[in-house]
C-alpha cells in the first residue's frame, strides 16, 4: 500500500515542486554568471563604421581612463559656434559608430557631441558591468570638462535605452544644464517583470539600474522622449520614470515609434522638440 509520504512524492513533489526547485537553483547559479552577457551586446573595434566623415561628422579621437584604470575611447564631435555640448550615453548594443546618424542630426542644432564607449565596447578596454559603466560616464564627464567645456552650464546629458540609467546616475552626481532621456527604463527589475512576467527574473538578477529611485535626486530640467510602440522598453516604463522626476520636466511621446527609430519616425518634429528644450534650459533661470 502506498504510504502518504510516497503519495506526496509521486503525485505532488516530483512532478511539480521538484522542477520548480531545480529551476530556482539554476536561476540562482546560472543567471548571475551570464548576466552581463545578457544585458550588454558590445561591438568591439573594428566592427562598425570608424570613418565618421562618411556621415559628414568631424570627430576627434579621445582616450582617457576610468577611476579603476580602464582605458576608454570616445569622439568629440565639434560644430562651428556651438550653443552647448551634449555628453551622449548610448544603448547596450553596438558602439559609438552606430550613432553617427543621430550625432549628425544633433549637430544640426549647433550642438557639440561628446560620445564615448563604455568598457568593453568599441576601442575601450575591459568588460562592461553596471558599476563599471557608471564610473566610465564620470570619467567621460571629467575629461570633457578638462579638455573641451569648462563651463558646466553648457553641458547637457543625453541617454538612450540603457544609457538613460547611466545619464540619470551621472546627473545625480555631476552638474548639467539639462537631461534628455530617450526610451528610458525605470529599473532592471521593472524591465524584467514587464518583458517576462511569467519568469521570476527580477529575483535572480543582480543589476539594478534603479533610475526611478535616482531621478528623485536629479534637479536638472528633464526632457523624456518615448515611442508609443516601443517593444523593448515599454512606453509605460517611460511614463513611470517621468512621473517620478522633479520639475521642470517635459514628456514627448512619438506616436508609432519603436525603440530605435524615434528620431526617424519623429522626423523634423523630433529635432524641433529637442531644440526647444535646449533653448529653454540654456536661458538664465
Amino acid at each position: 500500500m502506498m504510504t502518504r509520504l510516497t503519495f506526496l512524492w509521486r503525485k505532488i513533489i516530483k512532478p511539480f515542486v521538484l522542477p520548480l526547485l531545480i529551476g530556482v537553483i539554476i536561476g540562482l547559479l546560472i543567471i548571475p554568471m551570464f548576466e552581463n552577457r545578457i544585458i550588454f551586446h558590445p561591438f568591439k573595434y573594428p566592427e562598425g563604421m570608424w570613418t565618421p566623415s562618411v556621415y559628414g561628422v568631424r570627430a576627434e579621437d579621445c582616450y582617457f581612463s576610468s577611476s579603476d584604470g580602464v582605458k576608454l575611447h570616445g569622439w568629440f564631435c565639434p560644430v562651428d559656434s556651438p550653443r552647448a555640448t551634449i555628453l551622449f550615453c548610448h544603448g547596450n548594443a553596438g558602439n559609438i559608430t552606430h550613432r553617427l546618424d543621430k550625432i549628425r542630426k544633433l549637430q544640426s542644432l549647433r550642438l557639440n557631441v561628446f560620445i564615448f564607449d563604455y568598457r568593453g565596447f568599441g576601442r575601450s578596454n575591459g568588460a562592461p558591468s553596471e558599476t563599471g559603466i557608471y564610473n566610465d560616464a564620470i570619467a567621460a564627464y571629467e575629461y570633457l570638462v578638462q579638455h573641451f567645456v569648462a563651463d558646466t552650464n553648457r553641458i547637457l546629458l543625453f541617454g538612450e535605452s540603457i544609457g538613460t540609467a547611466i545619464a540619470v546616475d551621472l546627473a545625480m552626481k555631476k552638474h548639467c544644464s539639462g537631461l534628455i532621456l530617450e526610451s528610458a527604463l525605470t529599473s532592471a527589475a521593472d524591465y524584467a517583470q514587464t518583458m517576462k512576467p511569467w519568469l521570476p527574473l527580477r529575483f535572480f538578477i543582480h543589476s539594478k539600474f534603479e533610475s526611478v529611485v535616482k531621478i528623485r535626486n536629479v534637479h536638472a530640467p528633464l526632457l523624456l522622449i518615448h515611442g508609443t510602440e516601443d517593444r523593448t522598453i515599454p512606453f509605460a516604463l517611460g511614463r513611470k520614470l517621468f512621473e517620478a522626476a522633479n520639475e521642470p520636466r517635459w514628456f514627448y511621446e512619438i506616436p508609432g515609434a519603436g525603440h530605435n527609430d524615434t528620431f526617424i519616425v519623429g522626423g523634423p518634429a523630433y529635432l524641433r522638440r529637442i531644440e526647444e528644450f535646449v533653448t529653454a534650459v540654456l536661458q538664465p533661470r
